[in-house]
């Protein structure tokens, strides 16, 4: 994995000022002829099991616009953010979809669940909207291979990889998996099963929003793992890893990325001290980050979670491709988007891969101690 380059608050805003070129000058191109708002779409789950999870990135985003709006906007028009429900909720996010669209928002920047977030690419592909993914990071996005979508998060692919190299760091010789069949949960799974090779002994699907996994976790335990890795969202994995404890098992537990909440801990109880996590950076794992939390926490009463640094970048870099073409044309904001070359953002300079993609996946393994996910490993 490579190093993170964190701005600290001070640099963030040099380069939001900018000299003349990039996010606010005026060197990207003519300004469109348009007058009024630029809208930025943003589809986050604000009801559903992951509702916790919005306003990080509403609220992130949103302070991304007032700094950007500060400094004069973006082509002399302002930002404005059109935020939706998808609640997590492939049927919800398409109508999601559909409203920001028929509200005239010119670039995405939501998409949080990978399930949720897949049915709404053609929905913005047919309005030639382009798709800045700032959480969503289910290898079926990227396998789309539509011009219209970037993700800035990890991919499942590179997830997998991480998670691989910690159960190999940790020694573990029997591996369960355990997905919940979503597109993001279980295609981090069977991306990781073939990497650990004879050491997964078994692949377990459970049905998301249940009470009671005694039969899964029965089957898991029969095999006599000595390493569980949950792929899943947080409020299934809370249940598991507290009905794996109070089954006996004393292995290790590692989540995904989508299981990094404070609610884990709140579903989970003392049985989540010593969890581990495959997690992209969160504010708290970002030393440089202070005054940005500071900003974050002054500005909304509350600290930044999982996923606010991405949708906070997410804001930047479609303002920053906005300039750079000098339109809010959607096939000349994609072609800026490609040719972006060393932005900076939180988790490092950006280019884009051919597929859309970050060239490396900023995978870091976190640990549930003194009531809250702390770093554990950079996997540098």
């Amino acid at each position: 994995m490579r190093k993170t380059h964190i701005l600290s608050l001070a640099v963030t805003a040099m380069m939001l000022a900018g000299c003349g070129q990039g996010l606010l000058g005026n060197g990207g191109g003519a300004q469109d002829e348009a007058k009024g708002p630029i809208r930025l779409g943003m589809l986050v789950p604000q009801s559903g099991s992951e509702a916790a999870i919005g306003p990080y990135m509403t609220n992130a985003a949103q302070l991304a616009i007032d700094e950007i709006n500060a400094k004069g906007g973006v082509l002399g028009r302002q930002l404005q953010l059109k935020a939706a429900d998808d609640a997590c909720d492939a049927q919800t996010a398409v109508a999601a979809a559909n409203k920001v669209v028929t509200e005239g928002v010119e670039v995405s920047i939501g998409g949080y669940c990978s399930g949720a977030t897949l049915p709404t690419l053609p929905v913005f592909g047919k309005a030639n909207i382009p798709m800045i993914i700032p959480a969503a990071n289910s290898q079926e996005l990227v396998d789309q291979k539509l011009k219209h979508v970037f993700l800035i998060n990890g991919t499942g692919t590179q997830q997998a990889e991480a998670a691989s190299k910690w159960i190999a760091k940790q020694g573990a010789t029997r591996v369960a998996l355990m997905h919940d069949n979503t597109s993001y949960s279980k295609d981090i799974a069977v991306r990781t099963q073939p990497l650990l090779g004879d050491k997964a002994v078994i692949t377990e699907a459970v049905t998301p929003k249940e009470s009671d996994y005694s039969a899964n976790i029965h089957n898991v335990l029969q095999k006599k793992p000595d390493f569980v890795y949950w792929t899943g969202y947080f409020q299934e994995g809370g249940l598991i890893i507290r009905q794996l404890r109070q089954a006996g098992f004393k292995g290790s537990i590692m989540v995904g990325d989508g299981s990094v909440s404070a609610k884990l801990g709140e579903i989970a109880g003392p049985e989540v001290d010593g969890v581990f996590a495959t997690m992209t950076p969160i504010p708290d794992t970002l030393p440089e980050a202070k005054g940005w939390i500071d900003s974050y926490t002054k500005k909304f009463g509350s600290a930044p979670g999982p996923y606010s640094n991405q949708a906070y970048d997410a804001v930047r870099l479609a303002a920053e491709a906005i300039t750079k073409a000098g339109s809010t044309d959607g096939a000349k904001v994609i072609s800026a988007l490609e040719g972006i070359d060393g932005f900076t953002m939180f988790s490092g300079p950006l280019k884009f891969t051919p597929e859309h993609t970050l060239s490396a996946g900023g995978f870091q393994i976190l640990v549930w101690k003194g009531g809250k996910f702390a770093l554990q490993d950079a996997l540098s």
